[in-house]
């Protein structure tokens, strides 16, 4: 996970109402994600939907990034992240975490600063003064 959830799971008060996911982009775990997406009718979002649109593991393979619409809520999937580069790369930089009643890995809080920003925009640069706090408040 990365991007805002990410942030909110380090002690960030920033309200995020999407889920960022950075995904392995090998042939298995795209079959894997079309497939645990599938039942949930993502969609690209703000795609009218009278446009066809198939969700598969071909799909996934011919982008790299993909902002949808589901039944459970708006999904980022990125097959790379700005400044820290495919799943990975990313990966090297994560920790574990439980939330949620789950246990998945997170971007750590380092990642997430060089990430946000790497991606340059208004909404990431303004995140980065709470977050920075946020590490040296760690580091303590």
């Amino acid at each position: 996970m990365v991007g805002g959830l990410a942030g909110s799971i380090h002690g960030s008060a920033r309200i995020t109402l999407d889920l960022d996911i950075c995904y392995a982009r090998n042939g298995a775990n795209l079959s894997r994600l079309a497939a645990a997406l599938a039942p949930f009718h993502p969609r690209p979002r703000g795609f009218p939907e009278q446009l066809p649109f198939v969700w598969d593991q071909v799909t996934l393979h011919n982008s790299t990034l993909f902002t949808l619409q589901t039944d459970i809520g708006d999904i980022d999937l990125l097959g790379e992240v700005a400044g820290l580069g495919t799943f990975e790369d990313v990966k090297n930089g994560t920790v574990e975490v439980e939330a949620y009643e789950r246990r998945f890995l997170t971007i750590d809080l380092r990642s997430l600063i060089k990430a946000k920003r790497a991606a340059g925009r208004p909404r990431d640069l303004q995140s980065l003064p709470e977050l920075e706090a946020l590490l040296e408040a760690g580091e303590l």
